[in-house]
């Protein structure tokens, strides 16, 4: 959905989509990806205008791009998700456990294995934004992994 600045009624961006959860803009705000919890995918829409998105045809099922799906053959579902400065999306991983990296093209994916197989967010923080603050939900646990390859991204307000 996208929600409108003057409180306008939101709207739909795609439909049908399954079990949507973490979003993320790409570092030029021009790519809006999202996060699909049950078949571990990513997709990506370009936008067009604000609200507005363009739409692939046929076989995607609401228009967007997949840029992965469960990658690495694991059983898996995908969470929230945060982006570095490179553009690579970091998307909390269950079952799986850890924090799975897809590059912006979903031409690479790595796995960084974290302790608890409920692993649910992922931001970042810290000087530089280097350090990269993870929910491990299974045990109840928020952890701060120090020196993160790549810094987060910046958001807008952060600018």
């Amino acid at each position: 959905f996208y929600g409108h600045a003057d409180g306008a009624a939101a709207h739909a961006i795609a439909r049908p989509v399954m079990t949507p959860n973490g979003i993320a803009l790409s570092p030029d705000g021009q790519t809006l990806y999202y996060a699909e919890t049950e078949g571990a995918r990513v997709w990506a829409f370009d936008i067009v205008a604000p609200g507005r998105v363009r739409k692939d045809g046929w076989p995607s099922p609401h228009g967007g791009r997949m840029l992965c799906a469960s990658p690495g053959g694991h059983y898996q579902r995908f969470d929230s998700m945060a982006v570095d400065a490179l553009g690579n999306l970091c998307v909390a991983t269950l079952l799986h456990g850890g924090i799975s990296i897809v590059a912006p093209d979903g031409g690479q994916v790595e796995h960084l294995p974290l302790p608890d197989r409920y692993t649910t967010n992922i931001c970042f923080g810290g000087p530089g934004l280097r350090t990269a603050f993870v929910t491990l939900s299974g045990s109840g646990r928020l952890i701060a992994i120090d020196d993160w390859p790549t810094p987060g991204l910046a958001l807008n307000h952060e600018a």
